[in-house]
């Protein structure tokens, strides 16, 4: 184990289930003490119950609506009472909205690009001001590969993950200097529901030869936040079993 790690903070939003709930037990398995943000009291409940039960320290758990811009300075503003320090910000809470173009309202529009873009801002700024009081920390967005390629009707989700690329490479030369790294991940199919269900065509499409898992998400993040590593940042690490490498023609 990193021994960094036993003394370390890390915030995970977004803790609840799915990827963040998968990185939030990779920390816990490496002894950082955790503070977990969903927006679901029941699903952080249940992560941090087994965080206690598997010996971890008992996280800090918050309820947090991330488009809501007060709430989130209201939320930081109490975790500074709580904790001395902050050595991690994954920014991993997001949701989309799969409509046509044409039927897409405004406040849909805008709850998605508030929570995921907004709320990555919002959150990274808030712990920033922790960790350069600290000497400095580092801040992973989990961005996806739908910022670089697309479906139809994921026009807002697209939009708020494409920002989330740019946020982070000027984030990293605006924070250089108080030695807070900036890094994004973007995922592609990872499977956060019965992995077992997918069928044989599922993983053959991938160059990798299966579809993702959310643990391949949390090891990343590991990498990222570990402090031996302070040559990365700015960067968008991609991982999709290289299927946005692929070229794909109908025959």
């Amino acid at each position: 184990m990193d021994m960094d790690k036993r003394n370390s903070v890390v915030m995970v939003t977004g803790a609840g289930r799915g990827i963040g709930r998968e990185v939030a037990l990779a920390y816990a398995r490496e002894g950082a003490r955790l503070i977990l943000v969903d927006r679901n009291a029941e699903w952080i409940a249940e992560i941090s119950e087994t965080i206690i039960a598997s010996g971890g320290e008992p996280p800090v758990c918050r309820t947090l609506d991330l488009s809501d811009a007060q709430a989130i300075a209201a939320c930081f503003a109490e975790l500074k009472k709580i904790v001395t320090r902050l050595n991690a910000l994954i920014n991993n809470a997001g949701l989309g909205v799969w409509k046509s173009v044409y039927d897409l309202s405004v406040e849909e529009w805008d709850y998605v690009v508030n929570t995921n873009l907004r709320g990555t801002f919002l959150c990274a700024r808030e712990a920033a001001t922790l960790m350069k009081e600290n000497g400095g920390g580092s801040i992973v967005n989990i961005a996806s590969t739908r910022a670089i390629m697309s479906e139809p009707h994921s026009e807002a989700y697209a939009a708020s993950k494409g920002g989330i690329l740019s946020l982070t490479h000027a984030l990293a030369l605006s924070l250089g200097p108080d030695r807070i790294r900036v890094n994004a991940i973007s995922p592609g199919w990872i499977e956060t529901g019965d992995y077992a269900k997918l069928r044989v065509e599922d993983h053959e499409q991938h160059p990798a030869g299966r579809v993702g898992k959310p643990d391949d998400i949390a090891r990343a993040c590991l990498y990222l936040t570990d402090p031996r590593n302070d040559f990365v940042t700015g960067t968008n690490l991609v991982i999709d079993g290289g299927m946005t490498r692929k070229m794909i023609y109908e025959e």
